[in-house]
């Protein structure tokens, strides 16, 4: 009782001398106000404007667009922790929604987080994805999902700043500089792969390429979650997804979703 009102002080000294913002639209109030919230409920089907061959299936809590973009900067690097809380279950949300597609929804789920660059690390203080993969973990299980998260896989050698890059020469750029720790390899479980950000996939096909190696042949395609996908651009052609074994969208039933989507909650 003393800890949790001491906690409660503590917040409501911090909102005087720093009021808190919307991190999405900085209107003054919750972190994320009840018109910004909902956007990182919309579970949807990443798509890059091309499919890099062997891109997961995937699935995207909300757009990486409009309050959402500005709300997940200000989680990765202005220093606002306190947005783990929403953004990981957006990024759980997006979990349930690919493993429900996957054909095995009765699997426990393990989250693997895509490895942050130790000079990202140095730099943030922090390692972001790992925060998102604890929180998006303690949300699935609360709901009744069995989750864990496992740094399977880790960074190896250097590569360069992807900014400019094109979706091949990003490819090309991560070619090789993830490993897969078999210390850690889970077994019997599904495997998700787990970021903030998509955009040209190639991050994520190169990641699930590397965990790909280490299951099972028959076994269930890699999957991937994450809190925002680039969106199309208007026009834009689809491209044919990646076809994935067993996977398959259709199955995703957004009924089931309800215990993950409380985007009206208290943060």
């Amino acid at each position: 009782m003393a800890t949790s009102l001491l906690r409660e002080a503590g917040t409501a000294l911090v909102d005087l001398v720093l009021p808190r913002t919307c991190a999405g639209c900085g209107v003054p109030g919750a972190m994320l106000c009840p018109r910004c919230a909902p956007l990182l409920a919309a579970p949807r089907l990443a798509e890059p404007r091309r499919f890099p061959a062997g891109f997961p299936p995937t699935v995207a809590a909300g757009a990486y667009a409009g309050p959402v973009r500005p709300a997940i900067n200000a989680f990765k690097e202005q220093g606002r922790a306190e947005l783990a809380a929403p953004l990981g279950a957006a990024l759980a949300l997006a979990v349930v929604a690919v493993r429900l597609g996957s054909g095995a929804p009765a699997r426990p789920v393990v989250l693997v987080p895509v490895p942050t660059s130790p000079a990202a690390v140095r730099a943030r203080g922090r390692d972001h994805v790992r925060e998102l993969t604890a929180r998006a973990a303690a949300e699935l299980r609360a709901a009744g999902v069995p989750a864990t998260g496992c740094p399977t896989l880790r960074r190896r050698g250097r590569i360069r700043d992807s900014a400019g890059l094109s979706a091949s020469q990003r490819r090309a750029n991560l070619a090789g500089t993830f490993a897969l720790d078999a210390h850690r390899r889970p077994a019997g479980a599904l495997l998700v792969l787990v970021d903030d950000v998509v955009t040209t996939g190639a991050t994520l096909t190169e990641a699930a390429s590397v965990l790909a190696a280490g299951l099972p042949p028959g076994d269930l395609p890699v999957l991937a979650a994450v809190v925002a996908a680039t969106p199309r651009s208007p026009g834009t052609p689809r491209a044919d997804p990646v076809r994935a074994g067993r996977y398959r969208a259709g199955n995703v039933l957004w009924d089931d979703l309800d215990r993950l989507s409380r985007p009206g909650r208290r943060d």
